[in-house]
């Protein structure tokens, strides 16, 4: 596996499908001049490879710096769902022998059955990786760190696709979590970015 060539890959991939400039309502009611709709590229079976290598690669390396182990990774749906399974399919992959789950967290807790707000193969007392696909002003990224610690988990650090660099970064590391991004705002702008209203439409 050469990381270098999946990041660069994966990048051109994202520029193509996932990322144009115009002017964009976001989810926190800003506007904003540049719109990823990341999950043209995660749920796209190249993409799905490609991010789960990166992101993978960068929580063995994050992992081993700090001297922490990482039981599962996960965050809020939808942004997250494809990420995390990607980078548990990678470790899989990698090494059979690897215990790292997967896990998703709904944005409000299951009205029936168990009324689970956590789904998928996450412990009480389990350390994870927290997934996002885009942070902007990093309240989807909390919503799931506060679930995780709810549930009693411990949150390694933070990793995401794409940081638009608009502040969020910072709310998070505010709360003691330190985000890892695959690219930035400005990575992604250097890549080359048409003007389009239209993601996936080149």
């Amino acid at each position: 596996m050469n990381v270098d060539r999946d990041k660069s890959e994966l990048l051109l991939l994202l520029t193509r499908k996932s990322v144009c400039r115009g002017t964009f309502i976001l989810a926190s009611g800003a506007t904003s001049d540049l719109y990823v709709d990341a999950k043209l590229t995660t749920l796209n079976p190249r993409g799905a490879v490609l991010v789960g290598r990166a992101g993978w690669h960068l929580i063995k390396e994050r992992t081993a710096r700090r001297g922490v182990r990482v039981d599962a990774v996960g965050g809020l749906t939808m942004g997250a769902d494809a990420i995390a399974l990607s980078i548990g399919i990678a470790a899989h992959l990698e090494d059979s022998a690897s215990a790292v789950q997967t896990f998703t967290v709904r944005k409000s807790p299951k009205a029936h059955g168990r009324n689970k707000l956590i789904e998928g193969n996450f412990v009480t007392g389990n350390s994870v990786v927290v997934i996002d696909d885009v942070i902007t002003t990093g309240g989807s990224t909390l919503q799931a760190i506060d679930a995780v610690e709810a549930e009693g988990g411990r949150v390694a650090f933070v990793l995401v696709l794409v940081d638009r660099q608009e502040g969020g970064r910072e709310k998070i590391e505010a709360r003691g979590h330190q985000v890892v991004s695959i690219f930035t705002r400005a990575e992604v702008l250097a890549a080359g970015v048409p003007e389009r209203s239209d993601p996936g439409a080149a």
